[in-house]
C-alpha cells in the first residue's frame, strides 16, 4: 500500500558534482603527447614548404628568363602552376645551329608532373646539342622516354629552331596544341606539323614544319591550360578568345602581348582557380620601322 506523502523527501546521500571532474592528472600525458605531435607536424610542414619553394626556384632557373632578345627578335614567356610545381617548362638555348625554343607540358598536375620537368627539359637540352633538326630532337627525346619503365610520363612538346638572322623557323609539335603565327597583316596561321605525344611509342615518326617570320610577325606558343581556363559559368577560354586578344594586341611588343593575353585569361576566369598549369611564350620580330629606330639609336 502506498505511503502518504508527509512533505519530506526520502533521505539519500547528497550528490557531489565535484567528484565528476575530468581526470586531469590522467589526461595530462595525453595532452603533452598531442602537443609534441603537433609541433612535429608543424616542423615537417615548414620543411616541406621550404623544399617546395627551393624546387620551384630550380624550375625557374631551368626555364628561360622572362624576356630575351636575339637580334630583331624579342621572346617573352611566363608559367603559372596550378599546384606547387608546374608541369610545364619553356627553355631557350642558343646553339651553333640556331636558337632552340621548347615548350613542354607533362601530363598531370602537382609534384609528380613537376618532378618530371627537369628530366624532360634535360633530354631536350642534351639532344639539342647533338642536332639542330627539330624532328630529330623530338624523336630522340621520345625514344629516351619510351625506353623507361611503365611509370614514364606522357608529355606534349613544341620545339622550334629559329635562325635569328633570316627569320626562318623549323619546328616540330609532339601532340602539343598548335602554335600560332600572327602575321603583320593580322592573318593567323596554325603550326601543327609533328607527331604523337612523347612517351607513347618508342618508334613514333615525327616530321618538320617550316615557316618564315617577317618583320612585324609574331609566334605564340602556349600550353592547354590557357585554352582550358574556365570562368564561373564553366565556359573555357578557348581558341576564339585567344585569337581575338592576339589580333587586338598584334602591334605591341612581345612582352606587352604576353601580359595582355594573361590578363585576359585572368579576367575571364575571375575568382575561379586554375584547372591546369598555364604557360605562354611570345616571339615577335621587330617591324621595319622599329628596326630602323633601333639602328639609328645604336649609331
Amino acid at each position: 500500500m502506498t505511503q502518504p506523502f508527509n512533505g519530506r523527501l526520502p533521505t539519500q546521500p547528497a550528490l557531489d558534482v565535484r567528484a565528476y571532474r575530468p581526470r586531469r592528472v590522467a589526461d595530462k600525458p595525453r595532452r603533452e603527447e598531442l602537443v609534441l605531435k603537433l609541433a612535429s607536424l608543424q616542423k615537417d610542414y615548414a620543411e616541406l614548404h621550404t623544399a617546395i619553394f627551393e624546387a620551384a626556384q630550380v624550375h625557374r632557373r631551368l626555364c628561360a628568363p622572362r624576356l630575351l632578345r636575339f637580334e630583331e627578335f624579342e621572346i617573352a614567356s611566363e608559367i603559372f602552376a596550378v599546384r606547387h610545381l608546374p608541369g610545364d617548362f619553356f627553355t631557350v638555348e642558343e646553339t651553333e645551329g640556331g636558337v632552340i625554343l621548347a615548350l613542354g607540358d607533362i601530363c598531370g598536375k602537382g609534384l609528380a608532373a613537376g618532378m618530371w620537368t627537369t628530366h624532360v627539359a634535360g633530354l631536350v637540352r642534351v639532344h639539342s646539342n647533338r642536332t639542330s633538326a627539330p624532328e630529330k630532337i623530338v624523336a630522340n627525346v621520345n625514344a629516351d622516354l619510351s625506353r623507361m619503365s611503365a611509370l614514364r610520363p606522357f608529355a606534349s612538346l613544341f620545339l622550334a629552331n629559329l635562325d635569328s638572322s633570316t627569320g626562318r623557323l623549323n619546328y616540330c609539335s609532339a601532340g602539343h596544341p598548335p602554335a600560332l603565327i600572327l602575321r603583320k597583316n593580322e592573318k593567323l596561321e596554325s603550326l601543327s606539323e609533328g607527331g604523337l605525344l612523347l612517351g607513347v611509342l618508342d618508334d613514333a615518326a615525327y616530321v618538320r614544319g617550316t615557316v618564315e617570320l617577317d618583320a612585324g610577325d609574331m609566334l605564340v606558343i602556349y600550353s592547354d591550360g590557357i585554352l582550358e581556363s574556365r570562368n564561373l559559368a564553366g565556359e573555357e577560354f578557348g581558341y576564339e578568345r585567344l585569337e581575338k586578344k592576339l589580333r587586338e594586341s598584334h602591334a605591341d611588343s612581345a612582352d606587352s602581348v604576353l601580359f595582355s593575353v594573361l590578363g585576359a585569361v585572368q579576367d575571364f576566369a575571375g575568382t575561379r582557380p586554375l584547372v591546369d598549369d598555364m604557360s605562354l611564350a611570345v616571339l615577335r620580330r621587330a617591324s621595319s620601322q622599329a628596326t630602323a629606330v633601333s639602328v639609328a639609336r645604336a649609331a
